[in-house]
């Protein structure tokens, strides 16, 4: 994992950037919890919990972009086709019924995630962009692998799993069309290091959120 005192960026952003969401991502697959769900080897309860969290975290991360749809460079990344909201509580609602708000909570590590991207996406670009890619490209990455698993072994049809269907979006193009507009922010070297160290930050407190549903479920 890239830490502040590695070598400086050289090069593309986008280039280190793929090599941390990478091994961030990597590590998610190999996790437990998400090795259980995708062999559907964990109650259905387990899920439904999963795109609690989900819905906490966006929640955060999708206020942030309404905050920051006037900076120049933030709104650059402000996509509607990605936003998740509507899709996690079309989900919620098939998985907990109408009254699903009443019925979720926050786990203590999405409660630090969400505390998180409060402090660093509202009003800095940097963080901003750092939460967004590392959620987003995510879903668009291994999101992808994870929902036609979940959509299998769990034998949903049109509902309850509408979290991973970006519709429109071709994941692959968005995201090469993504990396390519980051390498055209104009960060200074040190803003580039403080994105990253973000983006880290960000691939931790998700795998946190993830050991503790492993804990909780397994």
């Amino acid at each position: 994992m890239w830490h502040l005192t590695d070598t400086p960026v050289t090069g593309a952003l986008s280039t280190s950037l793929r090599k941390i969401l990478a091994e961030g991502f990597a590590q998610a697959r190999r996790g437990r919890f998400i090795q259980s769900l995708a062999n559907g080897q964990v109650p259905i309860g387990a899920y439904a919990e999963l795109v609690a969290q989900h819905w906490f975290v966006y929640e955060s991360l999708e206020l942030a972009t309404t905050a920051m749809a006037d900076d120049p460079v933030a709104a650059r990344f402000c996509f509607p086709e990605l936003l998740r909201i509507p899709s996690l509580e079309d989900d919620l609602r098939f998985l907990h019924g109408p009254r699903w708000q009443s019925r979720i909570a926050a786990l203590p590590s999405t409660t630090t995630y969400c505390t998180r991207i409060r402090s660093a996406a509202f009003g800095q670009a940097s963080g901003y962009v750092a939460h967004h890619c590392t959620r987003y490209l995510r879903d668009l990455d291994d999101g992808q692998w994870l929902g036609a698993a979940v959509w299998e072994m769990y034998n949903f049809r049109r509902q309850g799993y509408r979290f991973f269907v970006f519709e429109g979006v071709n994941p692959e193009l968005f995201q090469a069309r993504y990396h390519q507009l980051l390498d055209t922010m104009p960060w200074t070297p040190a803003e580039q290091n403080a994105f990253l160290t973000e983006v880290t930050t960000a691939i931790r407190l998700n795998l946190d959120m993830l050991k503790e549903l492993e804990i909780r479920w397994l």
